[in-house]
């Protein structure tokens, strides 16, 4: 039934998604390493230091299980379980949480992610891809959800 479900979701993903984010999504990878992860961390920390923004980030590996979490100081505690949400979501997906936030926001046949269980539909979860493959995600939150996918897009920037 939930694969049914997902399978269902996936289609109005695509058939409300824009042109542009039809593409083929690239596969699984093996787990983003520790090296890795400390690098888009270090350039998502420091994306948020020079904003003063508190937030959560958490990086997760191609297999759903948290690699890193950090969390600034005064930052709301439910942005732990949303930045973790963001992650997961955006590799569950295959793409930022952005595309299913605007599908949801579009109405009609984006509602349907609303009958989902444990994703976090907000802008701010991008997979990490390298070598072609998705290896990871980062989640942010704490601040705007554009300014979390900010702090995560600089955080992705850092394997460059």
């Amino acid at each position: 039934m939930l694969k049914t479900l997902v399978g269902a979701c996936f289609a109005a993903l695509l058939a409300v998604a824009p042109a542009s984010a039809q593409t083929t999504p690239p596969g699984y990878g093996p787990p983003i390493g520790l090296e890795n992860a400390r690098k888009v961390m270090t350039a998502a920390e420091a994306e948020a230091v020079k904003n003063n923004w508190s937030v959560v980030i958490a990086i997760i590996d191609s297999g759903g299980h948290v690699v890193m979490l950090h969390r600034r100081d005064d930052v709301q505690l439910s942005s732990i379980e949303i930045a973790q949400g963001k992650a997961k979501t955006a590799l569950l997906f295959k793409r930022p949480s952005k595309v299913l936030d605007d599908a949801i926001s579009g109405g009609g046949a984006g509602l349907r992610f609303l009958a989902l269980k444990d994703i976090v539909p907000l802008e701010g979860g991008v997979p990490i891809i390298m070598d072609g493959k998705i290896v990871g995600a980062i989640g942010v939150s704490g601040v705007l959800s554009a300014q979390d996918a900010q702090i995560a897009r600089a955080g992705i920037d850092g394997l460059k």
